[in-house]
């Protein structure tokens, strides 16, 4: 691609590619769509080889890089997480699919009959970054819901995010529905993130999903609509009343799982009255799975292990195997760190004390709030909601894992009999 007369004509070229095909999905059938969902998970499964010989350009070209152990494996592709992508696909299609759902219903005292329909959105943008498991997600998801998608996906996981795509429209034209239905921008050039920004002709809502970077840099310049998906700054707060058993299985899950995902555990906060008790442990169980924490002074003082922690890595998304650790006193000191340092993502308390628990739920104000549960659970798929979107840190429209029903909006049906306003 030269330039940005080239650019603005591609981008220009897929929007109206795009608002065509998602003209005819409002009106599509469940059957098809289903369909279509079945079918490009069928064709997933059959391509694996190359979709796996499409990741490892994009893996040794990430080594090359230098990029990160947490980002390598968000980037990377086995047959199981192929598998993995395969069945998120055909759970969306197992999902009642919203369009036409009547959400509520009434009549009024002069004899209209009202009612609240859901609606497709129409266009959505997806901007992301590395994770090739979000191309189908997105895609199927954006589908089921009849929606249009507009996908650019990071230029790490560009040929793997292309093969995948391969495999959606295989889908899509095996059950007749337009293969414009779902569309990924074929350049790496970040001025295509630019045009995508500006096509308020063309795109309803843009997703994007990704590092503070490119969520500012959206944010600062997009005169679409957006649904947020900010870091996620998520704390675990083991409070006085917590199992340790339970306490311990709880940190080391919520960090190390998966130490690349939006839902991985951040800081680790403990109450000062339960750390001579339970801090050694917590550190046993994260430096035995390879984690290295840092923490204030007291926690230092409590166990050699923990490194000093500065005042950035208490607001730092380290995606990795590092947590930032602290000592509070009690609920509102940690309910205030949480409001001070986090990102309104996902947060969790560990605790016996149900009225505790019920203040932690109801004063935090985050996407996501769990009591005794790891903060690995905020994924749309793990809520029964067959896969996300992303997981919008805003308060506008769809908070929470974005799923089928949050890519949807309402009408309102007016059914009368003649009746005219006095």
């Amino acid at each position: 691609m030269d330039g940005h007369a080239d650019i603005q004509s591609l981008m220009q070229g897929i929007g109206r590619q795009a608002k065509e095909a998602a003209a005819a999905l409002s009106v599509a059938s469940t059957d098809a769509k289903n369909n279509a969902l079945k079918e490009m998970a069928a064709s997933l499964r059959r391509r694996s080889n190359q979709i796996l010989s499409d990741n490892a350009k994009d893996m040794a070209a990430g080594e090359s890089k230098g990029l990160t152990g947490a980002m390598l494996d968000r980037l990377q592709l086995t047959d199981e997480r192929i598998d993995g992508i395969a069945a998120g696909l055909e759970a969306i299609a197992a999902l009642p699919d919203p369009v036409g759902s009547i959400d509520d219903e009434w009549d009024r005292p002069n004899g209209l009959h009202i009612q609240r329909v859901r609606v497709p959105l129409g266009v959505i943008g997806v901007i992301y970054e590395s994770r090739p498991n979000v191309t189908a997600d997105a895609g199927g998801l954006c589908l089921k819901a009849g929606n249009a998608a507009i996908l650019r996906g990071g230029s790490e996981s560009f040929h793997s995010s292309r093969a995948i795509t391969e495999s959606l429209i295989e889908g899509l034209k095996a059950a007749g529905l337009p293969e414009h239905a779902i569309q990924l921008v074929p350049t790496t050039d970040r001025a295509a993130v630019g045009e995508m920004l500006t096509m308020t002709d063309f795109i309803d809502v843009i997703v994007p999903r990704g590092g503070k970077s490119l969520i500012q840099r959206v944010t600062d310049e997009s005169k679409v609509p957006l649904f947020k998906h900010l870091e996620g700054l998520c704390h675990t707060y083991v409070h006085e009343a917590a199992q340790p058993d339970m306490a311990e299985s709880i940190v080391v899950n919520a960090k190390m799982r998966r130490t690349g995902i939006c839902g991985s555990m951040e800081n680790l906060l403990i109450d000062r009255s339960v750390a001579p008790a339970l801090l050694t442990r917590l550190v046993d169980g994260l430096t035995a799975a390879g984690c290295e924490v840092r923490g204030d002074a007291e926690s230092q003082a409590m166990d050699a292990r923990v490194v000093a922690a500065s005042d950035e890595d208490y607001d730092t998304e380290y995606l990795d195997s590092i947590v930032a650790l602290k000592q509070v006193d009690g609920i509102e000191d940690a309910i205030q760190f949480i409001r001070t340092h986090g990102s309104e993502h996902t947060d969790a308390i560990i605790t016996d004390d149900a009225e505790v628990a019920e203040i932690f739920v109801n004063r935090v104000d985050s996407a996501i709030v769990m009591i005794n549960a790891s903060t690995q659970f905020a994924d749309g798929g793990e809520f029964g909601m067959g896969a996300e979107i992303g997981i919008s840190t805003g308060k506008l429209h769809a908070r929470g894992p974005v799923g089928v029903e949050q890519l949807t909006s309402m009408k309102y049906v007016v059914r009368g009999t003649g009746q005219t306003r006095p």
